[in-house]
């Protein structure tokens, strides 16, 4: 027999989990909802010294009395910290550890590190701003559990009763690092993505394919992925999918990642286009592509996504993509300019957004480039970073291009009040020309932020002219060599040639 035991999130009890444990009753398995110290029906225990080790050995105990030979625990949201560390504990009685639509945290990591809520961490990272005795958090109103993640799919009685029952969550339980040993990572794991929170298979397959060290564990044959197409709380939205999502992965199936890694990722495969190759010099992060020319010429930058490892290489400006651009672009008579900004993690939009403004002031500076004339071309996850420039366009901007973007943080990003939101920004546009290149073959959490700019665009008549890849794949320029797609990249390229030139 099987043992779940099943660990919930911040603010939360093992309420949360009546249906998917009545579920898998049903199927015959044992089912532990576990309800941490100090919180649910247990809040009145929680004191200011209730930390993550506190809810470690909670479960630690909890483990000492099932009886049952496997126990798989299932750790959603916060819950994976105190799952993990009581893994480190009791590794031998582990058959599977479930991470139900979280992500990754290392040895170290405190729990805060993987809030989605970005005022919440900023007022954690500050305890010096704290009262003394604050040594809890209230739970967010009805209308604000959106913070913590997608709502999608909860119906209204449920998600009133979860704000209703929510009990306040002991600081130290998100500030304490969480200590792991190499005996956890042996362990087998299921990952369960929950698709209208920002998550897929698809997205986790693109970040190991660029080649994140910390993410190759991940194409491990012990670990497997599932989807649900719902919000971040599946427990109350899909609870007859998740019960069997959970089976299925006590049993041993899922999706497998290491059938879609190659030899050579798909992001080092050739540019689509045979383009004239021009004059390359580097100057910091910035590398130009300079044409034939006798007078200062007008410039695009192009602007990667990410988040990308510190460490990977080649890094973007070398990607055959990014070079072919700024190449195509050189040929043009126009200067192509590429650079690495330093989007590691997703905390990092405000230095990468830095990083582009100083690129671009040196690019204005050069004497070789008309300063007055200048496009910025963003890609993928960088798309965020045009809405400063769209918010309040310069008189020297003129265009902004986006290719396969991101245009508003996804629900899991933790940021939802920041000024990385270009499905707003793009309201005060005005006329700035907007050259959108968009992919019919986008992961669904992608394509709705693309869809909610252009709604907000056709709100407001932005200058906004879209280019489309029926057939194309997010980072078409490297996988889809057709007919199709070189014509896309022609179009997109001359249009916004033409934008500079007017």
């Amino acid at each position: 027999m099987t043992a779940f035991m099943l660990v919930s999130g911040t603010y939360t009890g093992g309420w949360i989990w009546r249906e998917v444990a009545a579920r898998l009753r049903e199927s015959g398995a044992e089912v532990h909802p576990v309800t941490l110290t100090g919180m649910g029906e247990r809040r009145h225990l929680a004191g200011p010294d209730t930390d993550l080790e506190t809810h470690i050995q909670d479960l630690v105990q909890l483990i000492d009395q099932v009886d049952a030979p496997d126990v798989v625990m299932a750790g959603h949201c916060y819950g994976i910290h105190p799952v993990l560390g009581a893994a480190a504990r009791r590794p031998e009685r582990i058959a599977r550890i479930v991470y139900l639509d979280v992500g990754m945290p290392q040895d170290g990591d405190p729990a805060l590190k993987l809030l989605p809520d970005q005022a919440l961490r900023d007022r954690l990272l500050h305890p010096a701003e704290q009262a003394e005795d604050d040594w809890r958090i209230t739970a967010p109103p009805l209308d604000e559990w959106q913070r913590l993640g997608s709502t999608a799919g909860i119906p209204a009685d449920a998600l009133e009763r979860l704000a209703r029952l929510a009990a306040p969550q002991p600081v130290g339980t998100l500030t304490q690092p969480l200590r792991l040993s190499e005996a956890v990572s042996e362990l087998p794991t299921t990952g369960v993505l929950c698709t209208a929170n920002g998550s897929s298979i698809a997205m986790v397959e693109a970040l190991v394919g660029l080649g994140d060290p910390r993410l190759q564990a991940l194409t491990d044959p012990r670990v497997s992925f599932f989807e649900l197409d719902t919000g971040h709380w599946p427990m109350l939205s899909t609870p007859d999918e998740l019960a069997g999502v959970l089976l299925r992965a006590a049993a041993g199936e899922g999706h497998r990642l290491a059938a879609a890694v190659r030899e050579e990722p798909a992001h080092l495969r050739p540019f689509l286009m045979d383009v004239p190759e021009r004059p390359r010099e580097r100057v910091g992060r910035v590398d130009l592509y300079l044409p034939d020319a006798d007078r200062p010429r007008p410039a695009v930058v192009f602007v990667h996504g990410g988040p990308i490892h510190p460490g990977m290489q080649p890094t973007p400006r070398d990607w055959p993509t990014f070079v072919g651009y700024g190449q195509y672009m050189a040929s043009l008579g126009v200067v192509g300019v590429t650079l690495d900004h330093r989007l590691h993690d997703l905390a990092d939009y405000g230095r990468a957004a830095d990083d582009v403004a100083e690129a671009v002031e040196l690019v204005r500076a050069d004497p070789r480039v008309d300063a007055e004339r200048v496009a910025l071309w963003y890609f993928s996850a960088g798309g965020l970073l045009s809405a400063d420039w769209l918010a309040a366009p310069p008189p020297w901007l003129r265009c902004v291009a986006a290719t396969y973007p991101v245009l508003a943080p996804l629900p899991n990003w933790g940021l939802a009040d920041s000024r990385f939101r270009p499905a707003t920004a793009v309201r005060t546009a005005g006329q700035l020309p907007i050259v959108l290149t968009r992919v019919g073959l986008e992961r669904a959490e992608i394509a709705v932020t693309v869809e909610e700019f252009l709604t907000a665009a056709e709100d407001c008549k932005a200058n906004i002219e879209v280019v489309d890849v029926p057939h194309g794949h997010h980072g078409f320029e490297t996988i889809d060599h057709t007919e199709g797609a070189r014509h896309a990249v022609d179009r997109a390229v001359r249009t916004v040639v033409e934008h500079l030139r007017s």
